[in-house]
């Protein structure tokens, strides 16, 4: 039984002031796991105060310091690799397959940053002018509850490669991600106060982060709505933002692509992480022509994912996070039957054989049009629209016809043709014949699916600002 009341601050693991107390259950199973006490707005002035005092040092590390710590905690998380996997199963219902990927790659962020920052150029010459690219200051680092190791790791990495303190707060939905991913960093011996990490609501902890004047940077993944209230509260301050927010992404299957091979992918870009990841790929546009054929095939495939016990090997589908997640599909998936869309596969409740568990039915629309709900709200779980199309134009048009453009897929057998396709769309990031991302390329989405980029060079320069020196 798991029982947290402790942030990680300046170092060591200290009591929390706050005294809510919130319940942890296994989602597959309903049960009670553990309890955590929630950091307050107190607890979050110690930490950026804790981190205020680490930036000067920090700041003033060279690359191959920074280099070195990246590796340190690259060492330390892959030693945890298995327990990071364990509490994701636990805590959240990511089936094996899933949990054993973030675990992976909590790790592999700093390898990364280590890499890009390893090729990194600080100072330039632009003009008559020296730039030097300096760290922006302590940044505030905000995680989602869909990804807690791997939003953590990767917001870190980058901070440290830039030499910028910080405040971390994953979602108070994953305390015991937190917690065992927490652990492993503090393991990696760094100087105290250059990252703390604490529980706590958006509305005390999450809005003294983003308005404290000691804070220059945050970095935030989770929903539109919120990250338009982080965006609003840190203008005060003028801090530096990166958003990275909700998605509605289109997978595109153009008339010659195979679709022996493109549906399966199409639908594992669907249903990823339980469905509940801001990529997933949950409209799917095919054209008419095809759609007999694709339909029966859609079916087929998502009819014979398995989904129950995370632990198994063989599941493809876990339960959601809890029981407002399952609540919120259940109305989706009405709401799409209510607007006249046609149910070929899944549908209401949970599945045969699962009386227990937030397990939702893997569920697919035919006949959707690209204005309802189901084709326009992030729904968050394994629900996918399908949508039909005449011609490349149409498919564009409906792709982009979405206030988000955070990801999209194409598939076809002609790569040069799904290039062009991919240069068309409003989308961050575009994967051809593919659904596995580049962790080095920028990563990050237009219209309302947020601001800046992650990853690689980009996301260093995200903790990053040029000064310039101009002298006569």
């Amino acid at each position: 039984m798991w029982n947290i009341d402790k942030a990680y601050i300046d170092g060591a693991f200290v009591p929390v002031q706050g005294t809510e107390v919130v319940e942890i259950a296994n989602p597959a199973t309903e049960q009670r796991i553990g309890s955590a006490t929630l950091a307050n707005r107190d607890d979050a002035k110690r930490a950026i105060a804790a981190a205020q005092r680490a930036q000067p040092a920090l700041a003033a590390t060279g690359k191959a310091e920074r280099i070195e710590m990246l590796e340190r905690l690259r060492t330390a998380v892959l030693a945890r690799t298995d327990a990071i996997r364990d509490a994701t199963i636990e805590e959240y219902g990511g089936p094996l397959a899933r949990a054993q990927w973030v675990s992976d790659y909590a790790s592999q962020c700093f390898a990364n940053a280590a890499r890009t920052l390893e090729a990194f150029e600080f100072t330039r010459r632009v003009g008559d002018s020296t730039v030097t690219m300096a760290p922006v200051g302590v940044a505030g680092l905000i995680a989602p509850w869909n990804s807690v190791a791997g939003s953590v790791c990767s917001k870190l990495a980058s901070a440290i490669a830039a030499g910028c303190a910080s405040v971390i707060k994953p979602s108070e939905l994953g305390p015991i991600q937190a917690q065992v991913v927490t652990e492993a960093l503090h393991d990696a011996g760094l100087p105290a106060g250059a990252f703390n990490v604490l529980l706590g609501r958006g509305a005390d902890v999450g809005d003294e982060i983003a308005t404290h004047p000691g804070i220059a940077k945050l970095s935030f993944t989770g929903s539109t709505p919120t990250g338009k209230l982080i965006a609003r509260a840190a203008l005060d301050t003028m801090k530096r933002v990166s958003l990275a927010l909700t998605g509605k992404s289109a997978s595109i299957v153009l008339d010659d692509a195979d679709f022996a091979r493109a549906l399966p992918l199409a639908l594992n870009a669907a249903f990823m992480n339980n469905g509940q990841a801001c990529v997933a790929g949950t409209r799917l546009l095919i054209p008419r022509a095809r759609m007999p054929e694709a339909i029966e095939r859609i079916a087929a495939v998502a009819t014979a994912l398995r989904v129950g016990d995370p632990r198994d090997p063989a599941t493809a589908i876990g339960p959601l996070l809890n029981a407002a997640q399952f609540e919120r599909i259940q109305r989706f998936i009405r709401r799409g039957k209510e607007q006249g869309a046609t149910l070929v596969a899944g549908g209401e409740g949970r599945p045969d054989g699962l009386s227990r568990g937030w397990y939702v039915r893997p569920t697919v629309f035919a006949d959707v049009r690209n204005d309802m709900d189901i084709a326009r709200e992030e729904i968050f779980g394994p629900v996918l629209s399908v949508l039909g199309y005449e011609g490349e134009d149409e498919a564009v048009a409906i792709a982009n016809d979405s206030p988000y453009g955070l990801q999209a897929y194409v598939f076809s057998s002609d790569a040069q043709r799904a290039g062009r396709v991919a240069e068309r769309l409003e989308a961050g990031t575009v994967l051809v014949n593919r659904i596995a991302p580049d962790l080095l390329a920028p990563f990050g989405g237009v219209k309302q699916s947020g601001l800046g980029r992650e990853f690689g060079v980009f996301g260093l320069e995200a903790f990053l600002e040029p000064k310039t020196v101009t002298t006569a």
